[in-house]
């Protein structure tokens, strides 16, 4: 156990240490919350400003920006500027038909964040249905990618082989079980109760009554993914019950351009149950682009 949190340490320093000598500190600065009034949606995002490089976090089909709370303290400290929001219908972000079409994409709304911020390049990082929505916009604008992370996630993959793998793997009735049971691992349930009672009161405010899914831009498949040039870190945890690391492994084989890694000890809710491990991992990849 010690040489692990001396590890952990030490990758932590080192990447600081590097991100920090590039840009200003963003933790200097205050994290601000607001609505940006974007095509059919008054988006709420928090931003930790600062002149670090931009990297932009995608939540769950589960929560809002408020379970980033691990990773913005971290990444900020890190040197990085810290964009994260609530997706449409989702926390308090509102949709506003008299703006634009309903529902939008998370793509769509991405971007027009991105454009609202005057972002040029920045980082994307999405975690489970995130992680989809991540998928569908570095295949719809790589330019705008200095690097792409996806975590516990099965991409939302349109083709049989991941539906037929779901359907072998996926345990009768899970979907009708609360979803801290569907996402958050027993060890961290077991051994963390405060932390589990916040993530369920973030869950219980996350998702507006009656709010209509947002469709990707176009359906994700080994054929679009294909096409993906940006470097990917494609994080997979050992205990997930949703996107276990061989389903991830078998839609990951289609990334041209990916390193691979496992948190150990964490189920589908890998940012929240192991953030210092997910964290390094996370920085570690990052700095290098």
């Amino acid at each position: 156990m010690i040489k692990r949190r001396a590890f952990l340490a030490g990758a932590l320093g080192a990447v600081a240490s590097g991100a920090i000598a590039r840009a200003t500190n963003a933790a200097d600065h205050p994290l601000s919350g607001a609505f940006a009034e974007l095509p059919g949606v008054k988006l709420w995002f928090t931003d930790s400003g600062g002149t670090g490089v931009p990297l932009i976090l995608l939540h769950a089909n589960t929560g809002t920006s408020a379970v980033w709370e691990n990773q913005v303290e971290s990444f900020s400290r890190a040197g990085y500027r810290i964009i994260a929001f609530d997706r449409r219908g989702w926390g308090k972000s509102m949709p506003n038909p008299a703006t634009g079409p309903q529902p939008g994409t998370i793509a769509g709304d991405l971007d027009a964040l991105a454009e609202h911020l005057k972002l040029d390049k920045f980082h994307l990082l999405g975690v489970a249905g995130g992680g989809f929505a991540a998928l569908d916009y570095a295949a719809w604008r790589p330019e705008k990618l200095r690097s792409l992370v996806i975590a516990a996630s099965t991409g939302q993959m349109a083709d049989k082989e991941i539906a037929d793998f779901i359907a072998r793997l996926e345990i009768p009735g899970l979907r009708k079980l609360p979803a801290v049971y569907r996402e958050v691992g027993p060890s961290y349930r077991g051994a963390n109760p405060d932390g589990t009672k916040r993530w369920i009161e973030i869950d219980e405010h996350a998702r507006q009554a009656e709010a209509p899914d947002q469709s990707l831009r176009t359906p994700n498949t080994f054929a679009k993914i294909e096409t993906i040039p940006t470097p990917t870190l494609i994080l997979a945890a050992d205990a997930d019950l949703l996107a276990p690391p061989s389903l991830m492994r078998t839609w990951a084989a289609h990334m041209k351009n990916h390193e691979w890694a496992v948190v150990t000890d964490a189920g589908h809710a890998i940012a929240w149950e192991q953030p210092e491990i997910f964290n390094a991992k996370v920085l570690e990849f990052i700095q290098r682009h």
